[in-house]
């Protein structure tokens, strides 16, 4: 009998543990600060914000906050929750949000969310459960930036050295899990919180795989191993027999997210904008389209996604013309004697942008242009070539939210240590229609000057805006709850169960 309970225990375990993969390291697990994909993706799991989008993404709503009102067009009152406690047991109160802002702010921390805070005044914590929240001219993205996890306090009032707390890697959250257990290289295990607001999740674990090949993560997904993962396209139309799809469902959305290839306009070669318009013309995105997502994408024409307010339907993704894009290298000076030359930088985290990149590489050199690649580990890639800017262009993407400010990849006063504005771009003319925009509260205003600032982006080609790659999302039939919906699978996965 006894050792029946001890196998029924045990069967109940594993079908409360959901297991998931990472494809690096995450560097910080510090909202603040965790500016790569491992890092977010796992912290949002053990932090809350002040408010987030309903599942319709077009209505914001209370997280840590019970409710919230505009007193004035430049005064916010937050009434939070009651009750709502740190993993460690201690209260939440409105001085953690008070501390979180003064962090954000401070320049000990090297954050590319900085920028969202800059118009505001004052943050005053009221009383322990109303915060008000003053600006200094009215904001277009007022709620949206407390979309950022807020942090405690009493952990971190006495650290002088923010970016290399043992916090980063030992955090203390709000969220419906609890960082039980990270092993760089190998597992980051999170429990679930039993004291989470809203109600203890019905799953009881969570374990992230941390696996850099995407082989193998692949292999480990066919073999049940992983839970819910994303498939690229090849995958998921080559290399899957029928007995996944009775396995595993799938959910197909389109992402908030795009591929470019991005110049670093510090350099030379690239201020000339005959050079960049160039390369855009001698670049087949349809081809990308049909080589590395087999239909399961579309072309980027710019900076604002499809479906949202700022996106500029006039504006057309370029079409390939080999005879013009010469004419360009040769009126900037250069010929098959004196070829232009640079390097491509990508990161293997991602399965395709290694193949995105050898396209691109075959497909510039029909109109004589000599491109280097340079795949590497995420981590490395960060270290060593983004965040020094030491790349002659990069390949990368990026995710938006539903209303991005431009202000952190545009403006050229993002171009710092730590900034999104990683290629350098600086347009006074842009600049203007960003700040404007920013401080207008109307609607229709606002997605007038962002469809003025799509157009003027991709006019001077700082990126070349590629593919905007469909979500295939997979998930294990013995998950149930998941509900798809604009911001994708992860709604109300506190609810999800798994047989």
């Amino acid at each position: 009998m006894k050792l029946l309970l001890l196998l029924l225990q045990s069967v109940w375990l594993i079908a409360s543990t959901l297991h998931l993969s990472a494809s690096s390291n995450p560097a910080r697990l510090n909202p603040l600060i965790a500016t790569d994909s491992a890092s977010s993706s796992i912290a949002g799991f053990l932090f809350n914000s002040l408010v987030k989008y309903d599942e319709t993404g077009q209505k914001i709503i209370g997280d840590l906050a019970e409710s919230y009102r505009f007193v004035t067009p430049t005064l916010i009152e937050f009434k939070l929750r009651r009750g709502v406690k740190w993993h460690d047991g201690k209260p939440f109160t409105a001085s953690d949000v008070v501390f979180t802002y003064d962090l954000i702010k401070s320049p000990k921390t090297i954050t590319p969310y900085t920028s969202d805070f800059r118009v505001i005044k004052k943050v005053t914590a009221i009383d322990d459960y109303t915060l008000h929240i003053s600006y200094e001219k009215p904001y277009f993205k007022a709620l949206e930036i407390w979309m950022m996890g807020i942090v405690p306090r009493h952990i971190l009032h006495r650290e002088n050295d923010i970016m290399g707390s043992k916090f980063n890697t030992a955090p203390i959250g709000t969220g419906p899990y609890v960082l039980k257990k990270l092993e760089f290289s190998k597992q980051i295990v999170l429990e679930a919180n039993p004291h989470y607001f809203e109600h203890r999740p019905k799953i009881d674990k969570i374990v992230f795989h941390v696996i850099s090949d995407p082989m193998t993560r692949f292999l480990m997904l066919k073999s049940g191993q992983i839970d819910v993962d994303g498939l690229e396209p090849m995958q998921y139309e080559r290399q899957l027999d029928k007995s996944f799809h009775d396995r595993f469902a799938t959910a197909e959305l389109p992402s908030h997210s795009y591929t470019y290839l991005g110049f670093n306009l510090r350099l030379k070669k690239f201020k000339d904008p005959r050079v960049r318009e160039a390369l855009s013309l001698a670049i087949d995105r349809d081809a990308l389209i049909d080589v590395l997502f087999l239909g399961h994408g579309n072309v980027c024409t710019g900076p604002f996604l499809p479906g949202s307010k700022g996106f500029n339907e006039h504006i057309k993704s370029p079409k390939r013309n080999l005879m013009k894009a010469k004419a360009l290298l040769k009126s900037a000076g250069y010929s098959a004697a004196h070829p232009l030359e640079f390097e491509i930088a990508t990161s293997n985290s991602n399965a395709i942008r290694p193949y995105a990149a050898e396209i691109i590489q075959r497909q510039l050199l029909d109109v004589g242009v000599r491109v280097t690649l340079r795949v590497m580990e995420w981590q490395a890639f960060l270290n060593t070539v983004v965040s020094p800017r030491k790349f002659d262009s990069v390949l990368l993407g990026w995710s938006l939210s539903l209303s991005p400010d431009p202000y952190a990849l545009w403006h050229s006063q993002s171009d710092v240590p730590g900034g999104f504005n990683l290629v350098g771009y600086h347009s006074v003319s842009t600049d203007k229609l960003i700040e404007r925009m920013e401080n207008s509260t109307d609607s229709e205003r606002i997605a007038s000057l962002q469809r003025q600032i799509f157009a003027r982006i991709v006019g001077d080609n700082p990126y070349l805006f590629l593919v905007i790659p469909n979500e295939i999302n997979v998930y294990s039939r013995r998950i149930s709850g998941i509900k798809p919906t604009i911001n994708g699978i992860w709604e109300d996965y506190i609810d999800w169960e798994k047989k």
